[in-house]
């Protein structure tokens, strides 16, 4: 018998800041970045969240700065923060805060540094494109926010900046140790360096990535925090109680060796991230602080959106009315009227009541703002025809203030409310045929006002089709029969010779020519199965 082999167990530790002491780390990265800046005149970008990495990030590049004579402080340094409109309301004052202490400490400090908020644009927010469009809350196989909220505007001002200088470079936060997609996706960048230290950036040309924090591990990071001031004057400390806060067990060590847990697991983001299955931050700081219990009304509405099935809140059909089946079911598509009439009216109720309940400093809180609710309202009855016209009455029962803005034009949603009560009576309790002669009423009253009318009827028969079936069961079972049938027609054989007298086969789609495409749609259409309209949609 083999003697038993001993296993070294004791726990392994890894050697801080690569071997160096703090001092000598920081000052071997201060003057990197002092060589990096002064080597050419490519404008800087510099990502900045508010959270623990980005911070640090930008902390090194302003001491760097400060540490230059002024003659040598020849470019420009953009900090840019993205305020998704749905952010953490918390990080959101912090981060808003923040930027308004740079603005100052910069000019004061005669430091080329220059801070901006970025938002995304209205048609592209969060609450027009859930409430107004129907989009169902993200998921990941339909996650539509990202980059809405976040990409689309830090591209755009990053192009802006390339296409005047011709090159950018940005500087992030990121770490090799927050994940290891993160690191296997810096590693791979790395090997494609062109210049020491500068990795490209795979979306955006001629622009590079400098990330002088990549090496360093969460204690690291909040070491260098807490021994080091902030030089905008915005105490790091705070931020540590902020993480603090966020963190289910309310504890946010000072790290004395690897066995130590820091705060590093916080995650700070949007609250109405239906992209994890629960917002621990936002319940943490609930849990403990009590001061913060005003924030309830935001987690219960992102956890009502948050729903494993809300099949029940959405429109068996796509946005464009096409009919999709998968695995013997209709995948919905857009939530429905009710759906979005209802969360526009918990969030104007959240709002209220946190104005009216909640701290000092949350009284003037805007969830929404008056240009996303008139996109809200003009994709509801320009666009979806909803002639009633129910967002000022939501807004007057959510807040107890008349809404703002004047009556919709007159030409499209006269006399809405009883137009609709006379519609709901004739048509009873065929909910598929009020919603077809709402949206046929919608459509003609649309083509009304243009000069020319080209195109009307074919925006009439497309509602028609779209509103061609009794219920879910009826569409599903056109569109399982339209299925098969166009299988049955693509298994067809494509060529050799036909007994006397049977008819040749059409080819399939990919083989016909316009004319046999033709004549094929006509026949489906004899037989009763109209494909429904195909557009490329949303939800």
């Amino acid at each position: 018998m083999r003697p038993p082999v001993l296993l070294d167990l004791s726990p392994t530790r890894t050697v801080p800041f690569a071997g160096r002491t703090m001092g000598q780390w920081l000052t071997g990265i201060l003057e990197e970045i002092r060589d990096l800046y002064r080597a050419d005149q490519v404008p800087w970008v510099v990502g900045y969240s508010g959270g623990k990495d980005s911070t640090l990030c930008l902390m090194l590049v302003w001491m760097a700065l400060a540490g230059l004579p002024p003659a040598e402080r020849t470019k420009v340094v953009h900090v840019i923060s993205t305020d998704t409109g749905v952010e953490n309301p918390v990080v959101a004052a912090w981060v808003n805060a923040s930027l308004d202490s740079m603005r100052r400490a910069a000019a004061e400090q005669g430091l080329p540094i220059e801070a901006h908020r970025l938002t995304p644009a209205v048609e592209d927010s969060f609450w027009v494109c859930l409430i107004g469009r129907g989009y169902a809350a993200p998921r990941p196989k339909f996650r539509w926010c990202t980059e809405r909220l976040k990409i689309k505007p830090s591209n755009a001002f990053i192009r802006a900046v390339v296409a005047e200088h011709g090159e950018v470079i940005l500087v992030l936060g990121t770490r090799k140790a927050e994940s290891r997609a993160r690191a296997r996706t810096m590693t791979r960048h790395e090997k494609r360096r062109v210049r020491d230290r500068l990795s490209p950036n795979g979306a955006l040309p001629n622009s590079l990535v400098y990330s002088p924090i990549e090496d360093l591990s969460n204690d690291e990071v909040w070491e260098l925090l807490m021994q080091h001031p902030n030089p905008w004057g915005h105490s790091n400390k705070d931020l540590l109680t902020m993480y603090q806060g966020a963190s289910p067990d309310a504890e946010c060590p000072l790290v004395v060796d690897s066995t130590t847990p820091s705060c590093g697991d916080s995650r700070f983001g949007c609250w109405t991230c239906t992209l994890v299955s629960e917002d621990k931050s936002m319940q943490a700081m609930i849990s403990n602080d009590a001061e913060k219990e005003w924030m309830l009304p935001l987690l219960e509405l992102r956890n009502a959106l948050d729903v494993d099935d809300d099949r029940e809140l959405r429109d068996f059909r796509r946005m464009s009315g096409r009919l999709h089946p998968f695995k013997g079911r209709l995948v919905h598509g857009a939530y429905l009227q009710q759906a979005r009439e209802e969360w526009l009216r918990r969030l104007l109720e959240a709002q209220t009541w946190i104005r009216e309940n909640g701290p000092q400093y949350v009284r003037d809180l805007t969830l929404t703002t008056l240009e996303e609710l008139r996109a809200i309202r003009h994709e509801w009855v320009y666009i979806k025809h909803e002639i009633e016209d129910s967002l000022p009455g939501i807004y007057q029962s959510a807040t107890g203030e008349p809404y703002p803005d004047p009556p919709v034009d007159s030409a499209l949603a006269v006399n809405g409310a009883e137009m609709v009560d006379t519609l709901r009576e004739v048509c009873g309790d065929d909910e598929q045929q009020f919603l077809m002669i709402r949206e046929l009423l919608g459509v003609e009253r649309t083509f009304r006002t243009m000069t020319r009318r080209a195109g009307l009827f074919d925006a009439l028969e497309k509602v028609v089709g779209k509103y061609a079936f009794e219920d879910e069961e009826d569409a599903l079972d056109f569109a399982l029969r339209r299925e098969q049938h166009t299988a049955e027609v693509r298994d067809l054989p494509r060529s050799g010779a036909r007994a006397a007298g049977e008819p040749q086969p059409s080819p399939p789609p990919e083989e016909r020519s316009p004319r046999e495409a033709e004549t094929l749609a006509a026949d489906l259409r004899a037989a009763g199965l109209v494909p429904a309209d195909t557009s490329s949609d949303g939800p």
